[in-house]
């Protein structure tokens, strides 16, 4: 069992920048990947970034060149950076965690970007 918690979720202007932190409690090396997820009202979840085990990333296209997805194996932590945020970047943020057959949700961190 693996439990993800997420932070730094708030409100944000236009143009403005946050970082998303998610706590995880097992290995993180060891998973095949984290990623972040986001969900605003009436959409469906969707892959935001994602890191693989070797360290390779990828991005949606939405958000390719503003946001950033890192993590500190040491501490078994997943960020966020997201710059340049913009009105539709306003969702509930998700962290997951997959170990091939089983994935793994935090409760999710509500990000709102004010124009």
């Amino acid at each position: 069992q693996v439990q993800l918690v997420e932070s730094g979720g708030g409100l944000v202007q236009a143009g403005g920048s946050r970082r998303l932190s998610c706590a995880a409690s097992g290995i993180i090396a060891s998973f095949n990947a984290m990623a972040w997820y986001r969900q605003a009202p009436g959409n469906q979840r969707e892959l935001v970034a994602r890191i693989i085990r070797g360290g390779s990333t990828n991005y949606a296209d939405s958000v390719k060149g503003r946001f950033t997805i890192s993590r500190d194996n040491a501490k078994n932590w997943v960020y966020l950076q997201m710059n340049n945020l913009k009105p539709e970047d306003t969702a509930v943020y998700y962290c997951n965690a997959d170990l091939d057959t089983l994935n793994y949700w935090g409760k999710g961190t509500l990000v709102t970007v004010s124009s």
